[in-house]
């Protein structure tokens, strides 16, 4: 039996591969004999650069930036060399033909610098979040030779434009007189006149993994959609939005890009760094979940597997006609895999013939509890699975 594990985070409590190693450990128990393929997942948020430097034989540098709120983090991103990514990726990549298998390409994660995930509750608020980390990680990366910057845009805790990320990498963002404004926060956007400078012309290539095709403004927009979560209150929304619309006219002009550029599907990704860095940097966005199925190589996995096995927080309907282990188990049913499930919480209302689904967290069992023993409420569940017969 060959059994492919591939779980995604289950967030706030186990990252990707931890949860991939406590299902395995419980199958490896109970069926020394399987063979058992771990693929941690990724989708642009937590655990992109990680995953996919480990993926292709890559490194790590960790290096100390600005958090989302100023504090300094460490955070890391990989360096993969060209030859070692996968066929199917290069090609979604587009780099140059001529870009030699030894350059580097630089993985870094959004999350890592500028993520929501660094910030307590009390301390998420839009208005005083940063990219600037962001930028800093994507600088650093490029003076380290990279060819190419793969930046993943999940789990972000600001909404900036990405004005800060742009502030670390050339951009001036001036008051009608002083010292340029760093970091850009939108706290002290009425303050912005002007903008100076540009993005270094030795930038390499920035590719941009998203999964998410919300514009810049408007009621689908980032300030709307993904606002509440970052700690926006309802009675700001317009007033983020119409400071977004004028930052916004203010750097398409002064980076000589059409206004439309805002509408653009995708520009509102991680509180709109998606549109300052296609604005100022020509950097181009790729859908996410199929950059890293193919580096991962998902396909082929999935057809040599005889089970698989994946799972996250939270399944529901939405799930198999997204991203993540839903469209791990939508392409493996159509394999004819069977395929079990095992998230937090499952509320699918007509799962679909090949597919098991099973909630790990007991019953009555609080958040709290529920997100500190989720390691150990995966691997009972996965066991209970085993012992019925998986």
């Amino acid at each position: 039996m060959r059994v492919l594990v591939a779980f995604d985070k289950f967030k706030d409590s186990l990252d990707a591969p931890a949860a991939g190693a406590a299902a395995a450990a419980v199958l490896r128990r109970r069926h020394p004999d399987w063979q058992l393929d771990l693929c941690p997942l990724a989708d642009g948020g937590e655990g992109f650069a990680a995953i996919l430097t480990a993926a292709a034989g890559g490194a790590l540098r960790t290096v100390a930036v600005t958090g989302p709120r100023g504090a300094p983090v460490d955070a890391a991103y990989g360096l993969v060399p060209w030859g070692r990514v996968p066929a199917a990726a290069r090609r979604r990549l587009n780099l140059p033909a001529t870009t030699p298998d030894h350059a580097a390409v630089a993985v870094v994660e959004m999350a890592a610098a500028s993520g929501l995930a660094l910030l307590a509750p009390g301390q998420r608020d839009p208005w005083q979040t940063t990219t600037l980390g962001t930028g800093q990680l994507l600088a650093a990366a490029a003076s380290a030779g990279a060819a190419a910057l793969l930046l993943g845009v999940g789990g972000s805790a600001t909404h900036d434009l990405g004005l800060g990320a742009l502030s670390a990498l050339g951009l001036d963002f001036l008051p009608e007189h002083g010292a340029a404004l760093r970091p850009p926060i939108p706290a002290r956007w009425d303050q912005i006149a002007r903008l100076a400078g540009q993005a270094s012309p030795s930038l390499p290539p920035i590719r941009l993994a998203c999964d998410v095709a919300n514009p810049l403004l408007g009621p689908r927009g980032a300030a709307a959609v993904y606002g509440p979560q970052k700690g926006l209150r309802p009675e700001d929304l317009a007033r983020l939005d119409h400071a977004s619309a004028r930052l916004g006219l203010l750097l398409c002009a002064h980076c000589r890009q059409p206004d439309t550029l805002m509408d653009l599907p995708g520009a509102g990704a991680a509180g709109g760094i998606a549109f300052g860095l296609m604005a100022a940097a020509r950097a181009t966005l790729l859908p996410g979940f199929d950059l890293v199925a193919d580096w991962l190589d998902l396909e082929a996995r999935l057809a040599a597997a005889d089970l698989v096995i994946t799972g996250e927080g939270r399944f529901d309907d939405s799930s198999l006609s997204g991203k993540g282990p839903g469209a791990v188990a939508a392409r493996a049913l159509a394999l004819g895999k069977p395929v079990q499930v095992f998230a937090g919480q499952v509320t699918v209302t007509d799962p679909r013939p090949g597919l098991t689904l099973h909630a790990i967290t007991p019953a009555g069992q609080p958040l709290a509890e529920a997100l500190r023993r989720a390691g150990e409420n995966l691997g009972a569940a996965v066991a209970r699975a085993v012992d019925h017969g998986l």
